[in-house]
């Protein structure tokens, strides 16, 4: 019928169940319930849940901006540090998630004890809810609405006291930019553009003790690593690379800098 246009699927590893996403050719779910109640029927115990997303547009866009749920619960749910981090199905998550859990216990790793903290693009709180444990307090900087919906999840589960480290600070990094203001340690975890300008600009005269920088895109983070050590305020002292899309020749690379 040419209706189904992408299948997105996303295994909760503690429940070995699967979130499935029918993106569609069509503006509304009912041309394709038969399919739904199919899919639902067939899989069983071993559907986690089932959305609709409408995409009519002729792009390379994959999904739409809407998430309508035919049955199952709001979010997968995954725990790094302890904390529950929630992805709705519109919300970015790594696909190999035991090698992300690797980089976040090593992010966790260069934090001190009792530190201040500010997060710049932190999708749904991977890192941010599981340093909770570590830090004194915590700035979370995100613009995307799929993910602040499940770091509104993850923020709702947390036990009063851990919820009062929290500031959650919405829209685009570079415009966020003065949540680092005071912060001991500065973690930032970009697209594959990399590093907003004006957040690069403020960090390189505004260096905080340690800069944690997560990338995807090694072009751009030999960018952004040239203009943050422009003014000579901030120094690259560690670098670790990450496998995080085996047999590609991508890697996950994680930048420490510390204040000149």
């Amino acid at each position: 019928m040419g209706l189904a246009r992408y299948l997105q699927v996303v295994v909760e590893r503690s429940s070995q169940t699967a979130q499935l996403v029918m993106i569609a050719n069509t503006a509304i779910a009912e041309p394709l319930a038969a399919c739904f109640e199919l899919i639902r029927e067939r899989l069983g115990s071993a559907l986690h849940s089932l959305w609709f997303n409408a995409n009519l547009e002729r792009s390379n866009t994959i999904l739409g901006p809407d998430f309508q749920s035919w049955c199952g619960p709001a979010s997968v749910v995954e725990r790094f540090g302890g904390a529950a981090v929630h992805y709705p199905p519109g919300a970015f998550g790594q696909n190999n998630l035991d090698m992300a859990q690797s980089v976040i216990e090593h992010v966790r790793r260069q934090i001190p004890q009792g530190a201040r903290v500010a997060e710049f693009y932190a999708g749904v709180g991977a890192i941010g809810l599981s340093v909770l444990d570590r830090v004194s307090e915590i700035k979370i900087n995100e613009v995307s609405a799929q993910s602040l919906q499940g770091l509104e999840m993850g923020l709702a589960e947390l036990l009063p006291a851990e919820r009062a480290k929290i500031s959650l600070v919405r829209g685009r990094a570079g415009a966020a930019r003065l949540a680092a203001a005071g912060a001991q340690v500065v973690i930032a975890d970009p697209p594959r553009k990399g590093l907003d300008p004006e957040l690069i600009e403020y960090l390189s005269e505004h260096p905080p003790e340690y800069f944690v920088y997560v990338s995807c895109g090694l072009e751009s983070l030999l960018n952004d690593v040239a203009r943050l050590t422009a003014h000579r305020k901030l120094r690259l002292r560690a670098l670790n690379a990450f496998n995080l899309s085996p047999f590609t020749t991508h890697v996950e690379t994680v930048a420490r800098f510390e204040r000149a």
